[in-house]
């Protein structure tokens, strides 16, 4: 599904008013509709009859006029709080206000301190709110009057129901500074925006739906030039490979994942083991050579390759013209879980990303060694995918994981341009960009996974899914999407606190169960 910046939207609004017989009037007539439906849907869940309606100055204020009109209309106790006066109102706010003026609805004006106190006890005796305080196109921080009546709505502890976007989130990165509604549910138009996608915006959403208001499709795929969207199961699906009835192994897919060091040795395994579940039908895991035995014992369908080590268990630099060649009998490299930073770890990585002859999926410390030398990432002649981690992410910038997390998708946007790879920027709704600009905001997952050994799950699966026959960013969102979906069967089946690892890749086949003509399996 699309998603676009409030400024696109913008444009397609007025775009569409060209072509509309009255305008944007009728647009906010519709948009107020699609609301007022919402809100009798969330009242017949709560059994209720009474609506306050909390408005601002601009058009979101207008589309909570005009429901505040069809909700009296259909009997529904109505109170619309004003937190301007009507010579702060947009043209199109105060036309549908003077419209409601003349329903049955019950206006008040909150534009005092007495009033905010007031207001708090009033919304405490209705059944829900509608938020149509600000729109998508807020920015900076609630301030004033705005913060007290986004606290008082949040404390009465009413069902919230908002328009286009909660108040106080940043329709352009999702970010929160100071006080925010946090919705029950949000009905936004014709398109997703990227206040919704991206945390904190997408939290304090709730329940999301697109109504569509009479835009044309048209429309909403030529007026963006940011090309972002989500990713659906069925769009997942559709990209995921398929077997001939006589497939063998290395029809499937080679991986060959390079790391592991002493004291670090699952996070390898767990790359591994994964790249295995995912669908890949041959594995080989090259290690330090000191560690190989073990791992000989924790491993038994993946292969391993023992790889000059220092004898302290981990690599050494002699192991780069060994890498170098056997990666030629491999579809795909995945490499960097569970390295270590140790100098020559990275002199080691360092050679091979820049003399490797096939694709890459780079995590972990891997990552850590292009630490101050991304400038090889560009130069190679091969796909190339990087996986971190905001921590990770910021190390490579040189920059702070506040600032990268301030703003996802422009960073991950600009570092898969720079670096001309497909960079997945994990963290709740996971970003996947590649070079040309375009980003695919993942939908699955939970916060079960914020446990150790989840990053290298998912570049075994991205390393799987480029082996199999995807390319370098379909493999990855795809990856990213089964990845969460895989969790999402955990912590439905056997539940989200006390998730590891291991239980994802347990559950990655169950994920990645489809129909298909080939073996007439019964799909999922």
């Amino acid at each position: 599904m699309r998603v676009v910046s409030p400024e696109e939207m913008a444009q397609i609004d007025r775009r569409a008013i060209e072509r509309e017989e009255n305008g944007s009037i009728a647009l906010m007539e519709r948009a107020g509709q699609r609301i007022a439906d919402a809100c009798i849907d969330m009242l017949s869940k709560v059994g209720g009859r009474v609506v306050s309606v909390v408005c601002g100055k601009g058009n979101n204020a207008g589309d909570g006029f005009v429901a505040s009109r069809i909700l009296s209309s259909r009997g529904i106790e109505t109170r619309v709080f004003a937190l301007c006066g009507e010579s702060e109102m947009s043209p199109d706010a105060l036309h549908n206000f003077m419209r409601l003026k003349e329903s049955d609805a019950r206006i008040e004006f909150m534009e005092d301190e007495i009033d905010i106190e007031k207001f708090a006890s009033r919304i405490a005796s209705s059944d829900m709110v509608i938020d149509a305080i600000f729109g998508t196109g807020f920015m900076g921080k609630a301030e004033g009057k705005y913060a007290r009546a986004i606290a008082s709505i949040n404390a009465s502890e009413k069902p919230i129901l908002s328009i286009d976007i909660p108040s106080g989130v940043d329709g352009r990165t999702g970010s929160v500074r100071g006080e925010a509604i946090r919705a029950e549910k949000t009905v936004t138009f014709e398109a997703l925006k990227f206040g919704l996608v991206l945390y904190p915006g997408r939290e304090l959403a709730g329940e999301i739906e697109v109504a569509d208001i009479g835009i044309s499709v048209d429309l909403l795929e030529t007026v963006p030039e940011s090309s972002v969207y989500t990713v659906e199961e069925k769009e997942a699906e559709l990209l995921l490979p398929q077997r001939k009835a006589d497939a063998h192994k290395r029809e499937c897919g080679s991986v060959l994942v390079v790391g592991g060091s002493a004291g670090l040795t699952g996070a390898a395994v767990l790359c591994a083991r994964a790249s295995l579940r995912a669908g890949a039908g041959v594995v080989t895991l090259g290690v330090p050579e000191k560690l190989n035995p073990m791992m000989e014992i924790k491993l038994t369908e993946v292969m391993t390759r023992p790889l000059p080590d220092s004898g302290e268990g981990y690599l050494s630099k002699e192991a780069v013209p060994i890498v170098l060649d056997i990666c030629k009998g491999f579809d795909v490299m995945a490499i960097g879980p569970g390295l270590s930073t140790k100098d020559p770890v990275v002199d080691f990585v360092r050679e091979v990303v820049s003399n490797s002859q096939i694709p890459l999926v780079i995590d972990a410390d891997g990552l850590n060694a292009l630490v101050g030398c991304t400038d090889i990432l560009s130069k190679r002649k091969f796909p190339t995918v990087l996986t971190p981690h905001p921590g990770e992410m910021a190390r490579l910038l040189g920059c702070s994981s506040d600032e990268v997390q301030s703003d996802r998708l422009n960073i991950v946007r600009k570092a898969a341009s720079d670096w001309n790879c497909v960079v997945v920027l994990k963290g709740a709704g996971t970003l996947t960009a590649e070079p040309n600009g375009k980003v695919i905001v993942n939908t699955s997952g939970n916060p079960g996974m914020a446990t150790a050994g989840m990053g290298d799950v998912l570049t075994g699966c991205v390393a799987s899914m480029i082996a199999q026959g995807l390319s370098a960013f379909d493999a990855s969102y795809v990856a990213v999407f089964y990845h969460g979906q895989a969790a999402d069967l955990v912590a439905n089946m056997d539940g989200m606190i006390g998730m590891v690892s291991s239980d994802v890749i347990r559950y990655l086949p169950l994920a990645l169960r489809r129909k298909t003509q080939s073996y007439g399996g019964n799909g999922y």
